[in-house]
């Protein structure tokens, strides 16, 4: 089953994966804080009580066995009621601590004993009694006293759990403390992951829209410069594969297209130049009077005739080229060409259009360059190319100027034809070496089909060099092309 997961399913898994680890990290941290909390929670409630009471306790049976003595020796009933506040007070913090276990806290069996021991002796209640009585029966009193030895044995036994409460507050404050971090760093944790996460989310998602992206980019900029790009890899079933599939549809369709148009120019052309043939001749035969003599009314029209015949078969002599002259499909002898003697030819070829227009042209080459390897031919049909368009676009008595530079690092060869003509506008010059391409101010003062640049192109390519273009409107163009050196 095909199942299809777009861009905005992949935002959403990223998402919530993003999402479920950031509350995963908040989750364990609030289950750390209630670990803190119920720890904390413990230490306040029961072994704070137990610290305090056990303090208070110790203090109280030392201060009544004191007035217990006092009141012996001295026999004054201020130290009877001393003894009954400490012993109220003693009574206090026993129930204090006594009661921790039905607060669901777990104290020690030491507790429960020293209760039930203290209940053996008349408790501060009886004592108070005793006191707010009129008659006082000094038999009573020794009643009252809780022996020493017991006395001493309660306070030994408070201070071994004193001892334990305090050891059970340092480890659970360490534990406390254990977990405070522990729970800092699992939060650390869980935020570098979740920024981890995030970041490459970011950086799958950005690389697998920006890739096909880039690669349609590509495939636009060769379609738009006259190439038929390579079908594109369908990666993925999202919006950009259906992107992928409209563009090598419409790739597709266009080659074919394409193909059909050469194939139609081709045979058109062909069938065309038969006939046309038999035009010029029997129109060339008529004004050398071949067929008798003729005036000068016949003589000038037979001239327009003859002219525009030439026109239609130069015209169609570039649609023939242009079907026939494709990148890697040229038919190509290559030697060794001198830069030099090569612009030298090319200069020689177009002096006389130059000349019939007063167009000076001006070679600029350096000394010493390098040679390059091509088809001679072909090469001099490109330059030349760019030299008829030179002069056509020139105004009378200027200048168009020819040459050649090596680049830095010797391995490359620029040509270049320089101009003084009008110049071109920037958003025609993208599409100059398109096949039938021909700017706005060129469609409407000069003829033409827009294949002189297209075949430059082909050629060059062919070559496996570039072709660029240089100009400003106002203050003319510079047409050039790029090829390798020949290895030394």
């Amino acid at each position: 089953m095909n199942l299809r997961f777009g861009i905005t399913g992949k935002l959403l898994v990223w998402f919530l994966v993003i999402i479920a680890i950031f509350y995963g990290t908040i989750l364990g941290l609030y289950i750390n804080v209630q670990q803190v909390v119920g720890l904390s929670g413990s230490i306040v409630a029961k072994n704070y009580a137990i610290a305090s009471g056990t303090k208070k306790m110790m203090e109280t049976l030392l201060s009544m066995e004191e007035n217990k003595q006092k009141y012996l020796l001295l026999n004054k009933p201020d130290y009877l009621v001393f003894f009954n506040e400490a012993q109220h007070t003693f009574e206090e913090n026993l129930a204090q601590v006594t009661r921790l276990t039905a607060m669901g806290h777990t104290i020690s069996t030491v507790w429960r004993d020293i209760s039930d021991d203290y209940e053996t002796y008349p408790d501060a209640a009886e004592v108070s009694t005793y006191l707010s009585g009129e008659v006082k029966d000094p038999e009573a009193v020794n009643t009252f006293w809780i022996p020493e030895p017991v006395i001493n044995d309660w306070i030994s036994r408070i201070s071994g759990e004193r001892l334990k409460n305090e050891q059970e507050i340092e480890q659970a404050t360490r534990e406390l403390n254990l977990k405070g971090r522990l729970s800092a760093k699992n939060g650390l944790i869980g935020l570098a992951i979740s920024s981890l996460v995030g970041l490459l989310g970011i950086f799958y998602l950005a690389y697998s829209m920006i890739r096909p992206l880039r690669e349609l980019m590509d495939g636009i900029r060769e379609i738009s410069s006259d190439r038929l790009s390579a079908p594109l890899k369908v990666r993925s079933q999202d919006e950009f594969g259906e992107l992928a599939h409209a563009y090598n549809e419409m790739s597709h369709r266009l080659r074919k297209e394409e193909r059909m148009r050469s194939d139609f120019i081709s045979m058109l052309s062909h069938e065309i130049r038969t006939p046309l043939t038999s035009i010029r001749e029997s129109v060339n035969m008529i004004r050398e009077q071949v067929m008798g003599p003729i005036n000068s009314r016949q003589e000038k029209f037979l001239g327009i005739a003859s002219m525009e015949i030439s026109r239609i078969s130069e015209l169609l002599s570039h649609l023939m080229q242009a079907s026939r002259l494709e990148p890697g499909l040229l038919n190509m002898q290559l030697e060794p060409i001198d830069p030099h003697t090569f612009l030298s030819e090319c200069t020689h070829s177009i002096k006389l259009a130059a000349e019939s227009k007063k167009i000076d042209l001006r070679i600029q080459v350096p000394s010493q360059l390098s040679p390059i390897v091509g088809d001679k031919k072909q090469l001099q049909q490109a330059m030349l190319n760019y030299l008829s368009n030179a002069i056509k676009f020139s105004e009378p008595d200027t200048w168009v100027t020819i040459g050649a530079r090596q680049h830095r690092s010797r391995n490359r060869l620029s040509f270049f034809v320089k101009d003084n003509g009008p110049g071109i506008l920037e958003e025609d010059q993208a599409f100059l070496f398109n096949k039938y391409y021909r700017g706005q101010r060129e469609r409407e003062r000069l003829e033409g089909v827009g294949l002189g640049l297209s075949i430059v192109k082909n050629i060059v390519e062919s070559h496996h060099g570039t072709v660029w273009v240089n100009s400003q409107v106002g203050k003319g163009s510079t047409f050039g092309f790029t090829l390798p050196s020949a290895p030394e």
